[in-house]
């Protein structure tokens, strides 16, 4: 079964139009080799793949001008962290070959990969992608949506056990795997325990050196581990939005991870009851819900803050939009109310506009400015 990711597909349209190479970026197993052939089929010409994960395909590419300099349509590369050496080529052909466009698709950031930055400045774009959404996947199954997370593969699973089993594997897979073939030589049992124990600090604000003397390591190597899993779409760091103010505002960035499965995953929890009995309920909810609005509001990494002031006021999402402010926060509880904390962050920053998302099916105003939506009516947020 595929669900079709329309928006996704809109989105490509714009970009390849106005770009000889667009770089797809997003975690493994995220769907963007799927979404390449969707988006190929509607393709007016000749469209060629490449999967630098398949030998064959990556000896093609051993000389890669000429393989390319000839090539029209649609050239799409697969897995192109696994050859780096490939930007520099891409610069001459998109400068060169005018017949032919360049879509990458790729499982590391823009950080990791630094050389199509660098080498194809000016002649690329980029889109990041993650898994499913409440959106694509419609209401009724925003729940299985959180407990199983957004990776297709575990959503569509035939049952839970099977869906919790396919995350193990993803898990074990990119410790032994991912990480190596980007280079990047930290074992695999260091990482696994970082990355477990990160878990407990979801929606908290980061202590490097907190979790390095939980794990025998220096603050560098802490912070050096959460850089890498935010570089592989693993983890959201989230900066501190800072403001005019005589407070002490909080300075570390909030950690959230990105798939609410991975998360339930390394606690073991397998379904939906051992989620709903689990301390880290809330945060994991809060987690989610972040996540669905940052991907209906379409907002980048960088475009997206928290603010806090120590032992005060705080606001779980900040982001920017026609020179205001606004706020997103997430509340698990049938019937939120606006708190002291956020009247005055609303004050303190001057909010356009406060969104309140909870687990219920209503949304009603609590304020002139103050909205409390559901999952549902997400996208009410993108109306500002």
């Amino acid at each position: 079964m595929q669900i079709k990711r329309i928006a996704e597909i809109e989105t490509l349209n714009k970009l390849v139009k106005s770009n000889p190479v667009v770089a797809i970026l997003g975690p493994r197993q995220c769907g963007k080799t799927t979404l390449s052939r969707q988006y190929s089929s509607q393709w007016s010409s000749k469209t060629t793949f490449f999967d630098l994960e398949n030998p064959r395909d990556a000896g093609r590419l051993e000389q890669p001008l000429l393989a390319l300099e000839n090539a029209s349509g649609l050239i799409v590369i697969d897995e192109i962290q696994r050859v780096p050496d490939l930007f520099p080529i891409l610069r001459v052909l998109a400068d060169r070959n005018r017949k032919a466009k360049y879509l990458i698709l790729g499982s590391a950031s823009r950080d990791l990969i630094r050389q199509s930055s660098e080498t194809l400045a000016g002649r690329i774009s980029y889109m990041e992608m993650s898994g499913f959404s409440s959106h694509l996947v419609g209401p009724s199954k925003a729940e299985k949506l959180w407990v199983r997370g957004a990776f297709p593969r575990s959503f569509l699973a035939a049952n839970d056990d099977a869906s919790y089993q396919w995350r193990q594997d993803f898990i074990a897979t990119f410790l032994e795997r991912d990480i190596p073939q980007l280079g990047i030589n930290i074992p695999a049992k260091s990482l696994g325990r970082f990355w477990k124990m990160l878990a407990h600090y979801h929606g908290q604000v980061f202590n490097a050196s907190e979790i390095g003397r939980s794990l025998g390591v220096s603050d560098h190597t802490a912070q050096r581990y959460l850089d890498l899993l935010s570089g592989t779409f693993m983890i959201r760091q989230l900066r501190p939005w800072y403001s005019n103010t005589k407070k002490r505002i909080i300075k570390r960035p909030k950690i959230y991870f990105r798939d609410s499965g991975i998360l339930h995953a390394l606690f073991a929890l397998e379904n939906k009851n051992d989620v709903l009995s689990h301390p880290k309920l809330g945060a994991s909810w809060e987690g989610f819900a972040l996540e669905e609005a940052v991907k209906s509001a379409q907002l980048k990494e960088d475009e997206v803050f928290f603010w806090g002031v120590h032992a005060a006021a705080e606001i779980d999402l900040i982001f920017q939009k026609k020179g205001r402010l606004y706020g997103i926060e997430v509340k698990y509880a049938q019937a939120p109310n606006i708190t002291q904390s956020m009247r005055s962050a609303i004050a303190e920053l001057s909010l356009g506009h406060l969104w309140i998302i909870y687990p219920g099916k209503e949304s009603y105003p609590l304020d002139r400015n103050v909205t409390v939506i559901s999952l549902q009516d997400i996208q009410m947020i993108t109306k500002v």
